[in-house]
């Protein structure tokens, strides 16, 4: 090393010569160095330039307040979110398809406050085959309660109701499948009832209807009734005979076993509680699609048994729906005009047995009656406000 550095004392230009060599090669390494980060600072404005034109795009639409519900325009689409349509959604169309229906409605808030003013409604879902040939008579019953009150229609799929704009009726048919009596399509079509009306988080209780059914009780009535009861009302009994037990298919055994198998009418009454669990299930109401099959009929069997199972001490075990069976057969009595008087409503009303509602006893056990024909209709509104009170 001391001999370098002589050689290096000898030679100074050598020395020289080094040290512009090393500033040349640093200064080559800088200058590509600096045009590589230029190029990937062009890259990166390139890139910002593209993000702020997308929002200057954006902001041309930018969202706007109509009727506390933000709209935003996304190409020829537009979404509307607010708290009001989330909680109580008035277009019921959608294209959900059931499975997708059932989750969605499942859903239940954790927080037990809630962050509105939440008045309880009761949901009145119409499960029919076509027209509603007793709608001015409910028209007469709704009339002065809308905030009490949620309709859901299902009619057969391509059916649209005609009524006016000015119905409570207007524009409630939900999204409908094919429904065919007897089958597990009936259930089906509770369900999807349900889920709708689970959809408004103001509905608070739900009874099921047919195009058939009355009331027999001012709205008021109702309401109180069924707003302030501890229990919900499915019909549940034990029939050891063929139309009870007879009906009980040894392949549900041992998820469902014959002693737990139960009966009842299908026009049911339930709690926003008792409703999700029935839109949640899937374990028994696939046993029942698999092995309650004709005559076994799922729309007499299914809640009845199932509630019997898991939830009977929420349950009445009874209806609120009064129905002649003194005919026998498959299918109940039906009254059409020349049937109706005003004691015959009446003993419908108070026919002078007791009931259970909450721990007390009382003589009002129906609050709805079936079937009624379309000639009904006439004597009906006549007695309506003189008998039945609305």
């Amino acid at each position: 090393m001391a001999r370098g550095r002589e050689d290096y004392e000898k030679h100074p230009g050598l020395l020289k010569l080094l040290q512009i060599l090393s500033f040349l090669v640093v200064f080559v390494v800088g200058i590509v160095i600096g045009l590589a980060t230029s190029a990937h600072i062009n890259r990166h404005f390139g890139s910002q330039t593209e993000i702020y034109s997308f929002i200057n795009h954006f902001s041309a639409n930018k969202p706007h307040k109509e009727k506390n519900c933000t709209t935003v325009q996304v190409s020829d689409k537009v979404d509307c979110i607010s708290m009001e349509t989330f909680l109580q959604p008035k277009n019921l169309t959608h294209g959900l398809s059931d499975d997708e229906l059932f989750w969605r409605a499942s859903m239940v808030p954790q927080k037990p406050e809630f962050p509105f003013e939440r008045g309880p409604k009761v949901a009145f879902m119409f499960l029919t085959r076509g027209p509603l040939p007793l709608l001015p008579l409910w028209e007469r019953f709704f009339h002065g309660h809308d905030k009490y009150f949620s309709i859901y229609v299902h009619v057969i799929p391509g059916y649209e109701l005609n009524v006016s704009t000015t119905s409570p009726f207007y524009q409630r048919q939900i999204p409908s499948q094919p429904v065919s009596w007897g089958t597990v399509t009936l259930v089906d079509a509770e369900r999807r009832l349900l889920a709708n009306a689970l959809l408004d988080f103001s509905n608070e209780r739900f009874v099921l209807l047919s195009e058939s059914c009355i009331p027999i009780y001012n709205f008021p009535t109702v309401y109180k009734y069924l707003i302030g009861s501890n229990h919900s009302y499915v019909e549940s009994y034990d029939n050891p005979g063929r139309y009870g037990r007879g009906r009980y298919s040894r392949e549900m055994f041992p998820d469902i076993q014959l002693y737990q198998w139960r009966k009842g009418s299908q026009w049911f009454e339930l709690s926003r509680a008792l409703s999700v669990y029935i839109v949640s299930e899937t374990k028994y109401y696939t046993i029942f699609s698999k092995y309650c099959l004709p005559a076994c009929y799922p729309d007499e069997h299914y809640l009845p048994t199932y509630f019997n199972m898991f939830h009977g001490w929420l349950n009445s075990n009874r209806t609120v729906t009064w129905v002649d069976w003194s005919l026998g057969g498959p299918h109940p009595a039906t009254y059409g005009g020349d049937n109706i008087t005003e004691d015959f409503v009446r003993s419908i009303r108070n026919n002078g047995a007791l009931c259970q509602y909450n721990a007390e006893m009382t003589s009002i056990c129906y609050l709805f009656a079936r079937k009624f024909a379309p000639t009904a209709l006439g004597p009906l509104l006549e007695f309506a406000a003189s008998v039945m009170e609305y």
